[in-house]
């Protein structure tokens, strides 16, 4: 072996042995006395020449060490990086390339400032791989944080998946490590080799901002330009910076892509992003509803977990296609009228080799101890929200999306499981807070800070909490003490109202409470009204499953159920194959059963929910006052004995109101009095029975006038028709 002369022994042989942090103090250019010394790492190299820019003859390289250290030396040169390396392996092959030693590292000492103290709310701009052209010269830039490393590499086909090829420079105190590899094309595969510090163990771990991933079971990441793609929807963006969602009508179609359709002759495979533009986007846009929300689209491992358990937090599933088709399906909704919102899952990740899990060897996104890190009801890891780094990843990833993809609106999953350290454990299974309290402050002040920023930074986004407890202020201002999130769940009315359904008609004058205690809190937040994907599955049935009776009683029992949801106070959101009465429980692994479509009881029941959409939507009363009591008036929840109840919507200037009617039980009601505050005629709107949805057709012949007749303290009156298990909406349209 022999060394060169301005090359210290000792950083040669930890660069060989893959504990050098700092591989340009070798590598690269380096002036000396005989001018530009340039050394190369080129361990399949057979022998390697230095192409300075402007000459015609090449210099040759020196091996220096066996392990293909080559040095040259170039006694002219005017620019460091003015120059090419050309290498041949033992099989002929011939590479010509920029040295990726040549240029210095691109993150500045203010990116790495934010970086440290977890406000780098763009950093999505810089870590990952982006395609970038410096001094000339266009490749991929890489930056990885991995603070336990001794030693990161960028591997891929580009260099045989080789570790000793690229390393990357260690940025400090920082933890990040950064390399630009020129030349390197967009869509090319790549991993991070790391060698955790005091272990003997070498990691492949797929990039944590990666923009794509293979599709599973292969796991690495793709380098993926975002910026050639040319978004239509200027309109949209500009008219949802205007609006205010809580006065807006919010009828939610809750879809997982994977599953919706599929395509039976091609071996039951996915619709892409482009057919489900196609396909989905037109139903949706025809059923009346105003935003799609999607199942988790982050890039995720196992079918199974729906998307929920992610890796790859800025990256689309690659099940459907490319990030662009992705982008695609997103401006064809917007087109459509149609705003899409991301399911968004920072509860938990799951331990897969290449994933977050000891990313560098260490609980590095979660903690160590499983009374904290470990989620022992999904068996994930929980995110460390109080480290910067960790909460400035997770900020990243919602912003990005709805950045770069234009995203409406994110649910965040699981939140009860983020706010409370003892969610799912046993007593001397968790460990307090400072203050020996339950509460995970971390994640409080995290979701706060996410709040902020998407409200600040996004006019018209929405954000929204599937949070199951009683937690107070989740959709109030953070300015207020709250958690500042535009909308939550309302899992307290989905589980009330339910159970009152599952209930046989002549029972439920014992449960009536469940069918009104909603109203006690209804304004004490923003509410979703969910009928979701977790109440379909593992063994709880489908909602049509879930209704007593024969299959009649079923449909009319469900019809009911909707009329209902789309007259209480609230947002709406229904999940897939729900609009048309699927029997058997959601499969994620086969399409829905789009053939029962074509039965009349099916067929009725979604245009059913067609017209509730569009009679949603059409009347301000319905949907402008949803979070306050001025736009709502019980007339009568007492008639526990009829199972009936009644009351009114109203506009915000209460100009206008609907009277909605809810007959719970397969019992005709003949002149059934209702009282109305004003006189005039009252035109029947929607009659859940109508024959045309499937029902018995009995109703009130498209109105009737009021009476002078004061009833439930109301100086006019309704002698009604209720139908068996119906629910009624009427409108005065006339004096």
């Amino acid at each position: 072996m022999t060394t060169s002369t301005a090359l210290k022994q000792d950083d040669l042989e930890r660069l060989i042995s893959g504990t050098h942090w700092n591989p340009r103090a070798i590598l690269g250019p380096h002036p000396t006395a005989q001018g530009l010394t340039i050394r190369a790492w080129l361990p399949f190299a057979e022998s390697v020449e230095v192409l300075p820019a402007g000459q015609t003859a090449p210099i040759p390289a020196k091996r220096i060490h066996e392990a293909g250290l080559f040095e040259a030396i170039l006694p002219q040169q005017k620019r460091a990086h003015d120059y090419k390396i050309r290498s041949r392996a033992a099989d002929g092959t011939v590479t010509i390339g920029h040295d990726p030693y040549a240029l210095p590292p691109l993150l500045t000492d203010f990116e790495l400032h934010l970086f440290s103290e977890g406000t780098f709310y763009r950093a999505y701009e810089s870590l990952g791989a982006h395609v970038r052209t410096v001094e000339g010269i266009t490749g991929v830039h890489f930056v990885v944080w991995a603070p336990n490393a001794m030693r990161v590499s960028v591997v891929g086909e580009f260099n045989r998946w080789d570790g000793r090829c690229h390393p990357m420079t260690n940025r400090g105190s920082t933890g990040l490590w950064e390399i630009f590899l020129p030349e390197l094309p967009d869509g090319s595969l790549y991993k991070y080799e790391i060698r955790p510090r005091g272990q003997d163990a070498v990691l492949a771990k797929a990039d944590p901002y990666a923009r794509a991933s293979e599709l599973r079971p292969r796991t690495a990441s793709i380098v993926r330009d975002l910026s050639n793609f040319t978004w239509q929807d200027e309109a949209w963006m500009n008219a949802r910076a205007q609006w205010n969602p809580l006065r807006a009508p919010i009828a939610i179609y809750e879809v997982h892509l994977g599953s919706w359709m599929r395509v039976p002759e091609e071996e039951n495979r996915w619709l892409t992003y482009h057919e489900l533009a196609a396909r989905l986007i037109p139903y949706v846009k025809d059923l009346g509803y105003t935003h799609l929300e999607l199942l988790p689209v982050t890039e995720h491992p196992f079918d199974g977990s729906w998307g929920y358990q992610a890796t790859g937090y800025f990256a689309a599933t690659s099940r459907y296609g490319r990030p662009e088709d992705f982008m695609a399906f997103v401006d064809a909704a917007h087109a459509a009228g149609i705003g899409v919102i991301m399911d968004w899952a920072p509860a938990h990740f799951p331990d897969d080799p290449h994933g977050l899990a000891f990313f560098d060897g260490t609980h590095l996104y979660d903690h160590a101890d499983p009374r904290l890190g470990y989620h022992p009801d999904w068996h994930s890891r929980i995110f460390n929200y109080d480290r910067p780094e960790v909460r400035n990843f997770l900020l990243n990833s919602a912003l990005f999306w709805l950045d770069r993809y234009h995203i409406d609106g994110i649910r965040v999953d699981a939140v009860a499981s983020m706010l409370y350290l003892d969610y799912g454990r046993k007593h001397g299974e968790w460990i307090p807070n400072q203050f020996g309290g339950r509460e995970n402050l971390g994640a409080v002040t995290l979701l706060k800070e996410l709040n902020v920023l998407v409200h600040r930074d996004f006019p018209g986004a929405m954000t929204i909490a599937e949070e199951s407890t009683s937690w107070p202020g989740v959709s109030r201002p953070t300015y207020t003490g709250g958690l500042g999130f535009t909308f939550k769940w309302n899992m307290g009315w989905m589980h009330d109202t339910l159970d009152y359904f599952a209930h046989e008609p002549v029972h439920r004058k014992f449960h009536q409470n469940q069918i009104t205690f909603g109203l006690l809190y209804a304004f004490t937040e923003n509410f979703v009204l969910v009928l979701s994907h977790d109440e379909v599955v593992h063994g709880k049935r489908s909602l049509i499953g879930k209704m007593p009776g024969d299959p009649w009683q079923q449909f009319a029992n469900l019809r009911t159920l909707y009329g209902y949801m789309y007259g209480h106070p609230g947002k709406k959101m229904l999940y897939m194959g729900n609009e048309f009465g699927q029997w058997r429980e959601w499969n994620h692994d086969t399409s829905l059963d789009w053939h029962l479509c074509e039965y009349p009881p099916h067929h009725g029941l979604q245009r059913f929910v067609r017209d509730l959409n569009h009679l949603y939507r059409q009347e301000p009363a319905l949907h402008q006052v949803d979070y306050e009591w001025n736009g709502f008036q019980w007339i009568d929840f007492n008639d526990a004995e009829n199972s009936v109840i009644a009351f009114l919507r109203k506009t915000e200037d209460a100009s206008e109101s609907i009277l909605c009617v809810g007959n719970f039980t397969p019992v005709p009601r003949h002149h059934y009095r209702v009282g109305v505050p004003t006189g005039g005629h009252y035109r029947e709107l929607l009659n859940s029975d109508a024959e045309l949805y499937g029902g018995s057709n009995m109703g009130n012949s498209g109105g009737l006038w009021a009476e002078t007749s004061p009833c439930h303290g109301l100086p006019y009156s309704l002698s009604l028709t209720l139908p068996p298990l119906s629910m009624l909406f009427f409108k005065r349209t006339g004096s």
